[in-house]
């Protein structure tokens, strides 16, 4: 059991066969990790491809470096440049990241045993994760950004509570941003819509209040890219 266990990497180095044996179990736990955040979820072909190949990159670093300290920590400066020449990800997408990096930190090691059953743990638990409920919105489908354009000479103040007191159950006025050279004002409100209620009706309404100009709506879910890191 504790050679099932232990490290496949020979104490006097990397070998091209225990190279391979790391490099081939990397590439398929992390087709598995990729697989895995595919399920019923939506996604692009190439951060797809990225997850495939991440545990493989980083294993192959581990071992390159291994025993050499100014190596490590120059490998260490490296990868830590990579958060600030990216794009932000979902809190999701970062999550998957760090997954598939652990999971080729321990390939990079040797300790194949290990890496294959945290990969499996894990992965099962994000599909249980995904398939339950919990942790879901139950008001997600009815909290909305609500955006209303109004001219400038208009006060905003309390102009639509009466429409907000019949529409919604919550609502919150979060910005005000002039705009067109300072002659209209953009109102921004957090909302949550009461159940069973037209969100026609209460837009129609609306645009009666603040002259036809322009209103816009969108799921909050959608707006906040699943807190974004």
């Amino acid at each position: 059991m504790e050679t099932f266990f232990g490290s496949v990497l020979p104490s006097t180095g990397v070998t091209v066969g225990s190279f391979l044996i790391c490099l081939a179990t990397a590439l398929v736990l992390g087709g598995l990790l990729a697989w895995i955040y595919t399920f019923r979820s939506s996604y692009t072909k190439s951060f797809v491809g990225t997850l495939f190949m991440l545990p493989a990159v980083v294993c192959i670093v581990i071992m390159m470096v291994s025993g050499s300290l100014g190596a490590g920590i120059a490998v260490a400066g490296t990868f830590s440049l990579v958060r600030f020449r990216s794009v932000p990800g979902t809190a999701r997408e970062i999550g998957s990241i760090f997954l598939t990096m652990a999971v080729g930190l321990a390939c990079g090691m040797g300790y194949l045993a290990f890496a294959a059953i945290f990969t499996l743990i894990m992965g099962m638990f994000q599909l249980l994760f995904r398939l339950s409920t919990f942790g879901e919105d139950k008001y997600a489908e009815r909290k909305k950004t609500l955006q209303i354009t109004v001219p400038e000479d208009l006060d905003y103040a309390h102009l639509f509570d009466d429409i907000f007191e019949h529409f919604t159950d919550e609502v919150q006025l979060i910005r005000v941003k002039t705009t067109n050279l300072g002659s209209l004002n953009r109102l921004t409100y957090h909302i949550t819509l009461k159940s069973n209620v037209s969100e026609k009706a209460m837009i129609d309404e609306l645009r009666i209040r603040n002259g036809n100009l322009e209103i816009s709506s969108v799921l909050q879910s959608m707006n906040s890219g699943e807190a974004v890191l």
